[in-house]
């Protein structure tokens, strides 16, 4: 069903980052300040977060490392109202207008982090191709492969906060790990299921799997996927 529209949930923030990345030549020497409305559209619902608060400045890397490992939906609306030029809608656009140029035409984003919305839906297609967009970036390689990263003190974490990579096959310690796994992005919402997008390279080759609409069955179906890319089965056809 590589062609069937399903809501994406965060893996969404793959294309985030990267229009983000693209859009920002130093985002480690970028400051960015979280806007007074950056909480509305959340109230009244349970959110993966950072705790960032109204008013707080991080860099652009700061924020990007927040989405890409703690999957952090207020610092994806964050970076997309700063390069939206305070209208996060026009970044999301801007999202739509990539997504048609790198040829994910069954794509359409209403909001930059991936909660449902009826309007806000790709496929496993198009997903793989904006995957294979973003990993050309090695920065987007950097960030999405990156096992923990520590925030900045804030005023809900004054001591700084930690962050862990939660896609399961970038840990060597973890029994779903894989080997060769450069960057990916884990997502899960009730009505997405879980959504997972995984990037490998080996012997030269980079393979993409995309699942979407699992019942917690992603990890083992994106191994058989990358199983199957890295050792194709034989094919044996009859002499006649």
């Amino acid at each position: 069903n590589a062609d069937e529209r399903r809501s994406p949930a965060s893996i969404t923030k793959i294309m985030t980052m990267a229009l983000a990345l693209e859009m920002c030549e130093d985002p480690a020497n970028t400051y960015v300040t979280a806007p007074s409305y950056i909480w509305n559209e959340f109230e009244g619902i349970s959110i993966s977060h950072c705790d960032i608060q109204r008013g707080e400045t991080l860099t652009m890397q700061d924020l990007l490392y927040g989405m890409a490992l703690q999957s952090a939906n207020e610092a994806a609306n964050i970076v997309a109202d700063y390069l939206g030029n305070g209208s996060i809608s026009d970044f999301v656009e801007l999202m739509n207008q990539k997504a048609q140029e790198i040829g994910a035409v069954n794509t359409h984003f209403t909001n930059p982090h991936g909660l449902n919305d009826t309007n806000h839906y790709t496929t496993p297609r198009d997903m793989a191709l904006i995957a294979r967009a973003a990993f050309q970036n090695d920065t987007v390689k950097t960030v999405a492969s990156t096992r923990t990263y520590t925030l900045p003190p804030t005023i809900k974490n004054p001591s700084g906060l930690t962050v862990t990579m939660g896609h399961k096959m970038l840990n060597p310690s973890d029994s779903r790990y894989y080997p060769g796994v450069i960057g990916g992005k884990t997502g899960y919402t009730s009505k997405a299921g879980n959504t997972l997008v995984t990037a490998v390279e080996k012997d030269g080759v980079r393979l993409i799997a995309v699942v979407m609409k699992s019942k917690s069955t992603h990890y083992t179906d994106t191994k058989a996927l990358l199983d199957y890319g890295i050792h194709p089965p034989t094919m044996y056809f009859p002499l006649i």
